[in-house]
């Protein structure tokens, strides 16, 4: 089992659901219309709830704290329609402060997916980048079974890393934020990241 998912006590996570250094996105594969979202923290409980709306042309993607979806934590909303280089800003539901931004790099993530991590003005403040060239081109012409993984960093120094594990059926995702011990990035900039690009790679598939 990956590190991220080594069950621990409760007692011994940060407390808040932001807190926390490792998660577990879950998504089932085979759902019809829409998508679903799980994410656990390090104990096993769910920390985020998030539900895409199928058929929408302007993606709207909203995380909430369990699925009753009674507390929104968090909105992604993308600035056009159906643009493969779309800009989406990320806004604190409760507070009404917007985080930052994700902009996917149209062109180039053809061949390698890569996000840029932008500030509340717009500036580019770092970036996701998927692993490799070569995988990234075997996933694309021969296989989309090989598991992704993407790396983001801040300037020089890396504040997360994103694993898929191999799995048919359920994307299962390790999300890593313990290389960031100064928390350069916002987790809630964090979190929004992995649930947007794990909704756009299942849209893709």
């Amino acid at each position: 089992m990956s590190s991220a998912l080594q069950t621990r006590s409760p007692s011994t996570l940060a407390p808040g659901r932001f807190g926390q250094t490792r998660y577990m996105i879950r998504r089932k594969f085979f759902k019809l219309f829409g998508g679903a979202f799980h994410v656990y923290d390090e104990a096993g409980n769910l920390a985020f709830y998030s539900k895409m709306k199928a058929f929408k042309l302007k993606e709207d993607l909203r995380i909430y704290g369990d699925e009753d979806m009674r507390e929104e934590l968090l909105t992604i909303k993308a600035r056009g329609i159906l643009d493969f280089g779309m800009t989406y800003d990320v806004t604190d539901a409760i507070s009404g402060e917007r985080v930052g931004a994700l902009r996917r790099k149209g062109l180039r993530s053809l061949l390698r997916d890569q996000w840029l991590v932008l500030d509340t003005n717009d500036q580019e403040v770092g970036k996701i980048e998927e692993d490799s060239m070569m995988l990234a081109l075997v996933r694309r012409l021969l296989t989309n079974l090989v598991p992704q993984s993407f790396s983001g960093t801040m300037g020089t120094t890396q504040v997360l890393a994103f694993h898929q594990r191999f799995n048919p059926f359920i994307q299962k995702i390790d999300l890593d934020f313990s290389m960031d011990d100064r928390h350069a990035l916002d987790r809630r900039l964090g979190i929004a990241a992995a649930v947007l690009m794990c909704a756009i790679e299942g849209r893709q598939q």
